[in-house]
């Protein structure tokens, strides 16, 4: 299968901050602004794979600055990685002071997707070509990114395991 260059999954979405998009403190809700990563993140891996994908993690997402109703918010993702039937999904959303010009990175956050074939099971992908100095930083840490999802998906097992389906929990 012949590789494919992280630019060519690159999406990019640009919405305006309304004032039913946000908080009592006139910010973007955070849930949205993680449907906003989710979207695009996906939209870019289906580029990727030309598969259907379902989202398998979520990295932690990184709030680092506040998006303002009536700002904008654009959401850029491309494919950094790919393991078999997995691509791991960098996204990047900058917020944007549309009256001033003044932009931010208001957040980051990695992103896994599989690849689905007709009958609903994981299909290999095409391996990834990085090509900027940007693109070969982000490749060069997947693989120790990875293990650490694998990490924290086990300790989600034990948790899960824990506590049960149960509600009010049965703690043992």
């Amino acid at each position: 299968m012949e590789a494919k260059k992280c630019i060519d999954s690159l999406t990019v979405k640009t919405s305006h901050v309304l004032p039913p998009d946000t908080n009592a403190h006139h910010t973007l809700f955070g849930g949205k602004l993680m449907a906003h990563i989710d979207d695009v993140a996906a939209i870019a891996a289906v580029r990727h794979a030309r598969q259907v994908v379902v989202t398998a993690s979520t990295d932690s997402v990184d709030f680092l600055a506040p998006v303002k109703e009536g700002d904008s918010i654009c959401v850029e993702a491309f494919v950094t990685w790919t393991h078999h039937t997995s691509m791991e999904v960098f996204v990047k959303a900058v917020t944007e002071d549309l009256i001033t010009g003044e932009r931010k990175v208001c957040a980051t956050a990695f992103l896994t997707f599989v690849a689905l074939d007709e009958q609903g099971k994981p299909t290999v992908v095409p391996p990834i070509l990085p090509e900027t100095e940007q693109q070969k930083y982000l490749h060069e840490g997947a693989s120790t990114r990875a293990k650490r999802r694998n990490e924290r998906k086990e300790q989600s097992k034990e948790m899960a395991a824990l506590f049960g389906s149960d509600y009010p929990w049965n703690v043992k």
